[in-house]
C-alpha cells in the first residue's frame, strides 16, 4: 500500500472538474490533484491556475501515460465514460467516474469487467451517499426512528446545466432524468439498504428548453423496490431561481423532511447584487439565499476522502461500478416506461444506443 495522498488527475475542466478540484484542496491529506486532461485548453489552464495543479494535458491519453498519476476521476461527457475507465484501467490508474456511470448495461459490464482484470477500483461518484443531511436521515432510520420506511421523495431542480454537451442527445445520452434522476434513484436504493428494483414509471416532457434540445427537461419518477417501498422521484432542468435539492421520508412511526440548502442558507435581499449565492441561480439582486460551505453541505469532501482511503485500502468501497449499473437499468426502464406510457418491470432488456432512445424513439414513431 502506498502512502501520502492520493495522487489524482481530473479528466475534464468545466463545473464538475472545477468542484472537484475545490473538494479534493479541502482534503489534502488524503488527496491531491496533480494534473488536469481537457481539449479545451483555455479551460484546463483555467482550472490549473486556480488550485495550483502542476501538469496540464490536452489528451486524457496523454495523462494515462503520467508515472505520477495513481488514479483519475473522469467528469467528461457521458459518451466518453467508458472508452476513458477502460483506457485508465489499461494503464494502472482507479477511477472515479462521475454520473451516470456511462450510457448503456453494456458499457457499464466491459468498464466493470476491465477495472477487475487490472486490479484497480471503479469508484461511482453518488455524492447523495455522503451528504452530511442525507446521511444523518439514514442513520434515524437505521436505528428505527420511523419505523418500516415506505416512501422516499427526493428532489433535484435547476434551470438546465452549465455545459453545452449536456443538451446533446449523443454526447448526454439522457436529459434531467439521466442527469439529475441519477442521484435520486441511487439515493433511494441505497437508502433501503439496496433492495431490488421491480419497476419504474415516468412522465417526461421537453416543456422549456424545446428550442436547443430534444432532451427532457422535465420528470418525475416511481421506482417500486421489493420490500414494500417506492420512491417518486422529481427532477427538473427548468426550474429557475437555483439549485433546489430535498428528500423526505415517511415510515409508519415517523417521517423526517430535509433541504439541502435552506438549513445552510442566509435569507437575504439586495438591490446590487454579489458575486455568488448558490449553484445555477443566474442572480444575486432581490430574495436570494446564498449558502454557505456549500461543498461540504453537498458532501463532495467526504466522497473524495472516503475514495482516497478506499484506494489505499482503508475502507471498503461504498459506491463502485456495480452500483451505478443498477442504477441505470433502472433509467432506461424509467424512459421506457415514459415511452410506452406505462409501468415497466425489471430487469429491463434493452437494444436502445442510449437511455433516452427508449422515449424519442417511440414519441417520435
Amino acid at each position: 500500500m502506498k502512502d501520502g495522498p492520493v495522487r489524482v488527475g481530473i479528466i475534464g475542466s468545466q463545473f464538475q472538474a472545477d468542484c472537484q478540484a475545490a473538494a479534493i484542496s479541502m482534503i489534502e491529506d488524503d488527496m491531491t490533484v496533480v494534473a488536469v486532461a481537457s481539449p479545451t485548453a483555455a479551460h484546463a489552464q483555467g482550472l490549473a491556475d486556480r488550485y495550483k495543479i502542476p501538469q496540464v494535458y490536452s489528451d486524457y491519453k496523454e495523462l494515462a501515460k503520467d508515472p505520477a498519476v495513481e488514479a483519475v476521476t473522469i467528469t467528461a461527457p457521458n459518451a466518453l465514460h467508458c472508452e476513458m475507465t477502460i483506457a485508465m484501467a489499461r494503464a494502472g490508474k482507479h477511477v472515479i467516474c462521475e454520473k451516470p456511470l456511462c450510457v448503456t448495461p453494456a458499457e457499464a459490464d466491459a468498464m466493470i469487467e476491465a477495472c477487475h482484470a487490472n486490479g484497480v477500483l471503479l469508484l461511482y461518484a453518488e455524492e447523495l451517499f455522503f451528504t452530511p443531511k442525507y446521511r444523518k436521515a439514514k442513520e434515524m432510520a437505521d436505528s428505527g426512528a420511523f419505523g418500516k420506511v415506505h416512501l422516499i421523495k427526493q428532489s433535484e431542480k435547476h434551470f438546465g446545466p452549465h455545459a453545452e454537451w449536456f443538451w446533446d442527445v449523443k454526447r448526454a445520452g439522457g436529459g434531467a432524468l439521466l442527469d439529475l434522476g441519477s442521484h435520486g434513484i441511487g439515493f433511494a436504493w441505497w437508502f433501503l439498504g439496496r433492495p431490488k428494483i421491480l419497476s419504474a414509471y415516468a412522465h417526461l416532457g421537453t416543456y422549456v428548453h424545446g428550442d436547443k434540445t430534444q432532451l427532457d427537461d422535465e420528470a418525475v419518477t416511481i421506482i417500486e423496490f421489493e420490500g414494500s417501498a417506492f420512491s417518486i422521484i422529481e427532477n427538473s432542468w427548468a426550474r429557475r431561481g437555483g439549485m433546489d435539492d430535498r428528500i423526505e421520508i415517511y415510515g409508519e412511526g415517523g417521517l423526517t423532511i430535509a433541504n439541502l440548502h435552506m438549513g445552510n442558507a442566509l435569507q437575504t435581499y439586495s438591490e446590487h447584487g454579489f458575486a455568488y449565492a448558490v449553484e445555477k441561480a443566474p442572480t444575486t439582486t432581490g430574495w436570494t439565499y446564498p449558502v454557505f460551505e456549500e461543498l461540504w453541505n453537498y458532501g463532495f469532501p467526504q466522497e473524495m476522502r472516503h475514495f482516497a482511503r478506499a484506494i489505499r485500502g482503508l475502507e471498503a468501497p461504498q459506491a463502485t461500478g456495480e452500483d451505478g449499473k443498477v442504477v441505470l437499468e433502472a433509467i432506461f426502464a424509467a424512459y421506457a416506461s415514459a415511452g410506452l406510457g406505462r409501468k415497466v418491470s425489471l430487469p429491463y432488456q434493452t437494444t436502445a444506443e442510449r437511455p433516452v432512445d427508449e422515449w424519442l424513439n417511440r414519441r417520435n414513431a
